[in-house]
């Protein structure tokens, strides 16, 4: 909930929503973000792995396969919805460049499950050639709140959490191809939600903070305004 929060905070914030804009998300499994976007009469594109590839996410009903999936018509009328969402399964290790120009595009805590770090701020850096001029991104993803090293492989031998220094040399990257990058590596521990970590058998009570294998991991967001194209 907070990483869907803080996208649609962060879009707002950047002046990304509004009528007529186009928007791209990645990895939207059943999100509600779609749908709380089309109601904001934009354009959405909303993309998830290639079905051969879903396995994992379609046994816990995280994966989408078709635009009838995103629906959630408590957040945006079905009618509006249909008019402004379409769907695409798109693989993230391998944009395709036909998706078109977007002036914003999100994915909610998906590039860890890439297969590897390197693949994940590819992916980031990648996605930035759909954005126009100005238009934003905004990605959440693991952190790894010890900074292991080597970094930990959670869940599945594809699911990654990052340290700070793999975030930082991506933001380092992104500003060299003239991007302007907002990002908060304070990781704040004065509230009692900060300080607890949820453990297996997970409350889910809220947390902010997670206990997986040997590493306790939170929330990293991260928004970048695409630069001049070169």
């Amino acid at each position: 909930m907070w990483e869907w929060c803080f996208i649609l905070e962060a879009l707002r914030q950047n002046g990304a929503i509004r009528t007529g804009a186009r928007g791209l998300g990645f990895g939207v499994g059943r999100e509600p973000l779609t749908a709380a976007l089309a109601a904001y009469d934009m354009d959405i594109v909303a993309t998830d792995q290639p079905e051969a590839e879903s396995e994992i996410w379609t046994t816990t009903a995280e994966y989408a396969a078709s635009v009838d999936q995103l629906r959630n018509d408590g957040i945006c009328d079905p009618e509006m919805f249909r008019r402004h969402v379409t769907y695409r399964p798109v693989d993230m290790r391998a944009v395709p460049g036909d998706l078109g120009t977007f002036d914003f595009l999100w994915s909610s805590c998906c590039f860890e499950h890439l297969g590897s770090i390197d693949a994940g701020l590819e992916f980031v850096v990648d996605s930035m050639k759909l954005l126009r001029p100005g238009g934003i991104a905004v990605h959440t993803t693991e952190l790894d709140l010890a900074d292991n090293d080597p970094a930990v492989h959670v869940q599945d031998p594809d699911t990654v959490f990052y340290r700070r220094r793999d975030l930082e040399a991506l933001v380092l990257r992104l500003r060299r191809d003239g991007h302007h990058v907002q990002c908060n590596f304070r990781v704040p521990r004065k509230h009692g939600a900060d300080a607890y970590v949820d453990r297996p058998p997970y409350r889910h009570d809220p947390h902010l903070r997670l206990e997986v294998n040997d590493a306790v991991a939170t929330s990293f967001g991260l928004v970048i305004e695409a630069g001049a194209r070169r």
